[in-house]
């Protein structure tokens, strides 16, 4: 308002400025032309060569002055001395004023104050037939009259200039009003330290965030969530490619077909390259509209290793727990057929169990020179047997070194493992799951089979999706490492049907030099 209201003060000074220009440009030409005329009049010419020059020209003088509003019109002589002038008593006294360039013949314009006070006039010579300057003709308006006339237009002036900074307060009214909406009620100063706080905070809380709008183009993204998502540091939020896993659970919410209910997501697993994430998702709203969805994420890639390896050591314990019991009935067995004197009989019943733990454990560790991998398989051996299934390692299993990661090599067959024991649990006996691990023309295959119920067809599309289950409470999170370490590594994954029932998932991965 204060820069408006300068600039139309700014202007009005202006017009009035060139507004009072104007009118003396104007009463200079209105002067220059009533005295012209009066010069060239023939009865002026004919009156100042006469004997009474003032008998006859203050008449007519007076009538040109009242009829043309000007303040005097004066014919004098050529030494100054007036023939006429409004103020009788001044007759006859010499003219005050600049005449010099009329008596050569030219015209005088001028602001000067005489007797009159301060005003605009002209002089003008009068010649006789031969071109002889015999008299002078003077006009003038004084400058009080020409301001009289300006302020006669002052209401005009004025009403423009309210006119203008009604218009400019209405416009800055609404402006204001809409930006104080736009920034809900928000100064400069505050809206500045909201800024520098959310700055601050986006860029060191240990949290992932993203935020899309409506149509689904993101529009913030924090370190944190970089990082997580292996995004790069530089790049502008809105030019940002996320993860596929990732853009599918926003597009649940930004999607307009998107039914009720979709617009949330509680600790839900997503897999990021080699990272477990868990993401929440909710809806924006601000007045009562819906603006986008913000995503947080967390990593919880070694929580899951940690709970994987405590459930793996909970389940060996479990079954070492069991098979402590098993051993202590067949010791007590042992020792009364001791005690009934049937020897052979204890030796052998002593001896059995023994042969076939110890006849695994060696298969195992003379097959694969893996340790990690020799020992979850054992671990997972009496976890089988502890559920009343069979763990099979293949004989044609051979794996020489490390020749994968260990962490991904377990990954693999650890989970696959677990879920060929989750199908067979609960049928019929027998119940087996087979296991070949084997490196063959530059790849490490790893096939697990079971004589489950195997998988239907349209399931084995999505077997390897987040969120695929069999489990009624299951997350859907195993298959779904699986196939990221096969895809890592340039691998390959695929499930086909066992003859005679079950299942066989078959993982292809090549080994680097």
């Amino acid at each position: 308002m204060l820069v408006v209201t300068l600039l139309v003060a700014i202007g009005t000074a202006g017009a009035v400025l060139l507004a009072h220009a104007d009118a003396e440009d104007a009463a200079i030409d209105q002067v220059k032309g009533i005295a012209t005329a009066v010069a060239l009049s023939p009865t002026v010419v004919a009156a100042v060569q006469g004997p009474d020059p003032t008998k006859i020209l203050q008449p007519y003088a007076e009538s040109v002055r009242r009829t043309t509003h000007t303040t005097f019109v004066v014919v004098m002589a050529t030494d100054r001395t007036r023939y006429t002038h409004p103020t009788v008593s001044l007759i006859g006294q010499p003219f005050v004023g600049r005449i010099d360039t009329a008596l050569r013949g030219g015209i005088v314009v001028e602001t000067h104050r005489g007797s009159l006070g301060e005003s605009v006039r002209t002089v003008v010579p009068v010649r006789d037939q031969s071109g002889k300057v015999i008299a002078l003709v003077s006009v003038g308006i004084i400058t009080a009259a020409i301001n009289q006339k300006l302020l006669s237009r002052t209401p005009a002036v004025l009403l423009a200039t309210a006119l203008g900074l009604l218009l400019a307060a209405a416009g800055s009214g609404l402006l204001s009003r809409r930006l104080r909406r736009q920034t809900h009620g928000l100064g400069p100063a505050e809206m500045t330290r909201m800024y520098e706080y959310h700055d601050a905070v986006l860029h060191s809380v240990r949290e992932g965030l993203v935020v899309v709008d409506r149509a689904g183009r993101v529009t913030l993204v924090n370190d944190e969530a970089r990082r997580l998502l292996d995004l790069p540091d530089d790049a502008p939020a809105t030019t940002l490619e996320l993860p596929r896993e990732v853009a599918a659970l926003l597009a649940t919410s930004t999607t307009p077909a998107a039914a009720p209910g979709n617009d949330r997501a509680d600790d839900q697993p997503v897999l990021v390259g080699d990272r477990v994430l868990v993401a929440n998702q909710r809806e924006i709203r601000s007045q009562g509209q819906a603006i986008g969805s913000v995503l947080t994420l967390r990593d919880h890639t070694e929580l899951r290793a940690l709970t994987g390896e405590l459930d793996s050591v909970r389940g060996l314990t479990e079954a070492l727990r069991a098979q402590a019991h098993e051993a202590a009935n067949r010791l007590h067995t042992v020792v009364t057929m001791v005690e009934l004197g049937r020897k052979d009989e204890a030796l052998r019943l002593a001896t059995a169990e023994l042969a076939v733990a110890q006849q695994l454990t060696d298969q195992v560790m003379g097959a694969l020179d893996e340790p990690a991998l020799a020992a979850l398989l054992l671990g997972k051996s009496a976890q089988a047997a502890e559920r009343g299934v069979q763990l099979i390692v293949d004989d044609a299993s051979r794996l020489d070194g490390e020749r994968l990661p260990s962490r991904d090599l377990l990954t693999v067959v650890g989970n696959l493992v677990d879920n060929a024991l989750e199908a067979v649990a609960g049928t019929d006996p027998p119940r087996t799951v087979t296991v070949l691990v084997v490196e063959e023309d530059g790849e490490v295959l790893v096939q697990v089979s079971d004589n489950g119920p195997g998988m239907p067809e349209h399931d084995v599309a999505a077997a390897f999706q987040r969120g695929w289950s069999t489990k009624e409470n299951g997350r859907g999170v195993g298959l779904s490492l699986v196939r990221q370490v096969a895809e890592r590594h340039g691998g390959t994954y695929a499930v086909t049907g066992r003859t005679g029932g079950g299942a066989v998932v078959t993982i292809r991965i090549p080994v680097r030099a």
